[in-house]
Formats: structure tokens, sequence, C-alpha cells
């Protein structure tokens, strides 16, 4: 596991920035692998029901609030540290008019700004790659749901194949990842937090057909709205295109994929 010097800093210049709109452009608002196809099995495995209250950290645009809200009945809140998202995900909770179902606190992951034992469950959606301090995230979790609450969520993974550090260190420095967490490893964090963990799976073969998907998208149909946002630098463009070609090899090679996660406070 190789981890670089990201901060939280550098993971909202990201977001506020034009690679927020960027990756919104190739994976939709969800912006997460398999968007509501993945949401629908994540919440579906978890048994996700109307009436529960969850709590999305890391929740971005706040989507995935919102398909759990439309097609589960639960309420949410969510907790972004990045404002360009907490704006935009207030925007569009208006603009959907759900904002009795929704709300929304612009905060640091870890360190969230609700009780104890205020929720049913915690949900996370590829987004804590970002996160320095995971052990201290998967901390807060626990704090904040109800004995027998359940804590869901998907991520990049550190494939069971492992990356080098070169490709690690490289792969990590595109993406602003401080480091990418392994299947035990979050096994690990998540039984030290006194959670039961229900499900931990690799999500095998699927993540590779993703990043090449998004490849095919930008070099395909999408490369003209992809150079506006980037102020049309076409050096940046290519350059930005290789890395994800690389990415795309190391999916192919399982050494990184999409893990899924389930696990239930004891």
């Amino acid at each position: 596991m190789q981890k670089i010097n990201v901060s939280l800093k550098d993971v909202n210049a990201v977001y506020d920035g034009p690679e927020g709109k960027l990756w919104e452009l190739i994976m939709g608002e969800q912006i997460h692998v398999g968007g509501f196809k993945s949401s629908k099995a994540l919440a579906d495995k978890a048994g996700i029901k109307a009436g529960m209250r969850g709590v999305d950290l890391c929740c971005c645009l706040g989507a995935g609030m919102r398909f759990l809200a439309k097609n589960y009945g639960c309420t949410m809140a969510g907790v972004d540290a990045t404002k360009t998202m907490y704006n935009k995900a207030i925007e569009r909770c208006k603009e959907e008019k759900m904002c009795n179902h929704l709300e929304f606190k612009l905060a640091d992951v870890t360190a969230v700004p609700y009780p104890d034992k205020s929720f049913d469950f915690v949900w996370g959606e590829d987004a804590w790659c970002y996160v320095v301090d995971k052990d201290k995230l998967i901390a807060e979790a626990a704090r904040l749901l109800k004995p027998g609450g359940k804590l869901v969520f998907t991520d990049w993974i550190e494939g069971s194949r492992g990356l080098s550090d070169d490709e690690a260190k490289r792969i990590n420095t595109f993406m602003k990842f401080p480091y990418m967490e392994s299947l035990n490893g979050y096994k690990k964090l998540i039984e030290k937090h006194g959670f039961k963990v229900i499900e931990a799976e690799e999500l095998t073969g699927e993540f590779a057909g993703y990043v090449d998907l998004y490849i095919k998208m930008l070099t395909e149909q999408l490369t003209y709205d992809a150079l506006k946002i980037i102020g049309n630098d076409m050096n940046l463009f290519q350059a930005m295109g290789g890395e994800m070609m690389f990415m795309s090899q190391k999916a192919h090679e399982g050494k990184m994929e999409q893990g899924r996660f389930i696990a239930v406070k004891k």
C-alpha cells in the first residue's frame, strides 16, 4: 500500500475545479462506478427500507441521497467538505423538490456534526478513497450509528494481486487519492470499530469494464465536451487519457477493483 502526500485541500481543489465537472461528464451525477445499477445492488444487499434514516459520508452532488429517497423511502443527511459540491447538492435538491427528505452539512467526514447514534445506516459510494484517515472515518461511522445500524459502502480498492509502489504512486497521484485501502485492510478497520462484517467483496471483472467505458466515451463521443471543460488543452486531454489507460491496464490485471462492504454495528 503506497501512500502519497495528498490532503483534503487537494481533494477540494479537484471537485471545486474542472476535474469535478469532467468526472460528472463521464460518470453522471452519481460520480461512481456502476451508477444506478451499483447503488441498487448495494441498497438491496444491505436491506435498506422505507422509514430508515441514513447519512451519506462524502455525498458529493447528493445524487446517492436522492436515489435512496426516491427508490427506498429513506430520509437522508449528507456530509461533504467541498463547497462547490455542497452548494450544487442543495441546488439540485431544490430543483427536484426533495428538500423535505434531505439535509446537508459542509464538514469533514472524520468530524461529522451529528450526535451519537443518530442514524440507521451510513452510506458511501466510491469516495472514501479520497479520505486520508480512513480509520477515523470508520470510527465516526460507528459513532453515528444506532446499535444494529449498518455500514454500507463501495470504494476503489487495491486489488488482490496488489499494485507495486510505483504503480500505486502513479494512480494515486493522478486521482488525488492519499491511498487506496485493500479488501482485507478495510475488513480489519471495520472489525476494529465494533462491526460484524456481513459482506466484503471485490467486484472482480466489473471495474475494468467501466474504466474502458469512460475512455471510450471520452475518445469517441465526449471529446469536445471534455476539452471545453479543461480549456481546450489537447496536451492535458491526451495526458489524462494516458493515465486512464494505465488504470484500465491495472484493473484488467486485477490490481485495482471496486469493493463492496456491508457490516452491522454490534
